[in-house]
């Protein structure tokens, strides 16, 4: 591995955050992150309206990372990017933009899986948190993914499962939607769920392969259940709402942790570090903690900034290629499906 200083700008733009960060080898100069709030009066990301807001939004941006790392442009050793997965409007923006900029600094240009990027967040430097050794599983939840990947190296990770129709993050969102909570709303869900009895409803655990997710069913069987009870008391809502929400919650939980102890049974890797915007959510978090002892696993949580979609752990995975040489061409293009 090389030992020079390398100076890496990372640009990550795959839904409706435009992010941009400088790191200096493996840690974290600044990582700016700017926020789309027009998307909440639609109850969902539109689009469309991302893409144009992250091309009014890249350029001051990026601008800002680099002033805040106190960085000229002209000493970055290489650009990283996000490629895919993502919406493919959002992508081309940061694409677009990471490849002219490479291009006219005439340096190299890497390209970055996002949900990679979640997992290997765990590998920037920080003195409070502990790194995980390889080989690790990886479970990786947001908005439009749930999976459970070994990862054997860096850049050698393989799917053992992963969900067969909707996300965690869609389940949380879905559900808050039910319960006439605003979008976001699965950050809603995680605060009422703190001061309700998770156990005073029961929602059904589907039934799938032993590493495989679906969540499609719950939202439905929520949905009924709402629509049940709502026709009987119209307040029940209202009244209910912290313990439905921290119902939802234990049985999400529930799910991830029992997915989570078939992969340990199958490949006998008891270290386990979670990624994604989803793992920002309490309940998962304390779960994930307090089963280390009976399940004997041991569990890596990264710092809540590097959770939601960030150019940070971009910019890690581009320092560990930049070592690797592993640069992208010119003619590469956004992936919007793009797998691990």
């Amino acid at each position: 591995m090389q030992t020079k200083t390398i100076y890496i700008l990372a640009i990550e733009s795959s839904c409706d955050d435009t992010s941009a960060a400088v790191l200096c080898n493996d840690e974290v100069l600044s990582n700016v992150v700017a926020t789309q709030k027009i998307h909440k009066e639609y109850g969902g990301v539109v689009p469309e309206l991302a893409s144009r807001a992250h091309q009014q939004n890249i350029v001051p941006v990026v601008h800002q990372a680099l002033a805040k790392a106190n960085i000229d442009k002209k000493q970055l050793s290489a650009i990283a990017f996000t490629r895919g997965p993502g919406l493919m409007g959002s992508l081309l923006v940061g694409t677009s933009f990471a490849k002219s900029l490479a291009l006219g600094l005439n340096i190299p240009l890497i390209e970055v899986n996002h949900m990679q990027a979640h997992l290997l967040a765990h590998f920037i430097a920080d003195k409070d948190n502990t790194k995980p050794t390889f080989p690790f599983i990886g479970l990786t939840i947001s908005g439009g993914h749930t999976q459970i990947v070994l990862v054997k190296d860096y850049f050698k990770m393989e799917v053992l499962g992963q969900t067969l129709d909707d996300a965690v993050g869609e389940a949380f969102d879905k559900s808050a939607k039910i319960l006439g909570l605003p979008y976001p709303g699965g950050p809603l869900i995680d605060k009422y769920a703190s001061d309700g009895n998770a156990k005073k409803y029961e929602f059904p655990i589907p039934k799938v392969g032993e590493l495989d997710f679906s969540f499609s069913g719950l939202k439905t069987n929520i949905l009924y259940f709402i629509q049940k009870e709502v026709k009987k008391d119209s307040e029940f809502i209202t009244d209910n709402l912290e313990d439905i929400c921290a119902s939802i919650q234990y049985t999400i939980v529930k799910i991830l942790l029992l997915k989570l102890k078939n992969a340990i049974k199958q490949t006998g890797i008891k270290q386990i570090a979670i990624g994604g915007g989803v793992s920002a959510n309490s309940g998962i978090r304390k779960a994930l903690k307090d089963k280390e002892k009976t399940n004997q696993w041991q569990t890596y949580i990264p710092k809540f900034e590097y959770c939601t979609d960030n150019a940070a752990m971009i910019g890690i995975v581009g320092y560990l290629k930049y070592q690797e040489e592993l640069f992208s061409k010119q003619d590469i293009t956004a992936n919007a499906r793009y797998r691990i």
